[in-house]
């Protein structure tokens, strides 16, 4: 188990994330979320916007349908909330797109939590910047939030360390956490700041498609170079692609927590082997060089 941040909150290595929940029946959907606790996969990310689009077997479609999924979930299992560190995202509304406002936001965690069907969630994160507000009335929002209990800790999401750091100057408590997308085929985070800021200010970083949506598995549209490297310590080890791209991501010197979204139950029990593979700092390197198609300077 690992802190979340600078928060009094620990999770397992590997988090769960639900956003593809609108393909499960609430049966379904708990056998994932307790497969994945058993295993170690202790923080469930979900959004109000996943499920957008998509019609449910479990009778939820569009707008927050896999909040609510999890909702029925934890409804008819009230045993697996206090086992889990649940986290959900605001923000986006497909339309605005993005809508930071204070009254969005205040709307937006009263509507999460009566789809999660729950008083609080652990992590509220706000999950695309809104450039046409200020982050001051955003802070006001979240404030309030943790203020009222709503909420624990906040977060962001697909910020820059500009924008976080401006986001961090209004809010009377830090940022835990923040949610880049990283992975051997995205490295960004490593070069933009994102993972150097993380080990700056205490945060998290929740690693989202560290897949790379499944390339880095399939070898699909992946950097041929870097599939290589891959399977030659995946062979070393005996293990497959995904735990050796898993691993990767946790081998920064900064906190950072893969979330896997695979709906299927073996894969979910591999993943949690990710964080005891044994992925040396030279193998870690030859991955990045891999990438860059060059050595380091």
């Amino acid at each position: 188990m690992m802190r979340l941040g600078n928060s009094d909150l620990r999770v397992g290595p590997v988090a769960y994330g639900c956003w593809r929940f609108t393909q499960s029946t609430t049966a379904q959907a708990d056998r994932k979320i307790r497969t994945a606790i058993d295993n170690g996969l202790t923080l469930i990310d979900t959004a109000d916007i996943y499920g957008i689009g998509e019609v449910s077997p479990g009778g939820h479609d569009g707008f927050g349908a896999a909040e609510a999924v999890l909702g029925d979930v934890l409804a008819g299992s009230p045993d697996l909330r206090a086992q889990m560190v649940l986290a959900t995202k605001g923000g986006i509304d497909a339309v605005r797109p993005y809508d930071s406002t204070y009254d969005y936001l205040t709307a937006a965690i009263d509507a999460s939590l009566t789809r999660l069907q729950t008083d609080y969630v652990d992590l509220y994160q706000i999950h695309r910047p809104d450039l046409t507000t200020p982050m001051a009335e955003t802070a006001r929002a979240l404030n309030d939030m943790v203020q009222a209990g709503k909420v624990r800790y906040v977060g962001v999401s697909n910020f820059t360390p500009a924008q976080t750091r401006a986001l961090s100057a209004h809010l009377d408590a830090p940022l835990m956490t923040t949610q880049p997308e990283f992975s051997a085929m995205h490295q960004d985070p490593i070069t933009d700041g994102t993972l150097d800021l993380c080990m700056e200010m205490g945060m998290s970083a929740l690693a989202w498609s560290p897949l790379a949506g499944g390339a880095l598995a399939t070898g699909k549209g992946a950097n041929v170079d870097v599939i290589t490297v891959i399977d030659r310590i995946a062979a070393r080890e005996n293990t497959d692609r995904s735990t050796v791209a898993l691993a990767f991501t946790m081998g920064h010197g900064a906190d950072v927590i893969p979330i896997i979204g695979t709906q299927n139950l073996d894969r979910i029990k591999q993943a949690a082997k990710a964080s005891t593979m044994p992925l040396s700092a030279r193998d870690w390197y030859d991955i990045v060089e891999a990438y860059r198609g060059e050595g380091m300077p």
